[in-house]
């Protein structure tokens, strides 16, 4: 398994993606990490509301979103960014 990859219930990430469509919410979530350096995607909404956990943890599954690194001052707050397959399926890029 190549770096940055997961397991999930013994497929990879990349595999686990396969045919699922992110819901609305998750969509507007991973889109906002297309124009961020590497990718980051952001711990609040655009009213400032901290992103929803289980919009992040489902991200995280389908393999669109991998956890970047821990804020050693909120430890509970999972930074994440975009992962290849996510950023296929917001811009329809099959290559």
């Amino acid at each position: 398994m190549s770096q940055g990859q997961t397991e999930i219930n013994g497929r990879s990430r990349q595999d686990a993606d396969a045919g699922a469509q992110p819901t609305a919410q998750q969509r507007k979530w991973l889109r906002r990490g297309l124009n961020q350096a590497g990718g980051k995607l952001p711990l609040f909404d655009e009213l400032g509301q901290k992103v929803s956990d289980r919009t992040v943890n489902a991200c995280i599954e389908h393999g669109w979103a991998e956890p970047w690194f821990n804020t050693p001052l909120k430890p509970d707050w999972q930074v994440c960014k975009l992962t290849d397959a996510g950023r296929r399926l917001l811009t329809g890029d099959d290559a």
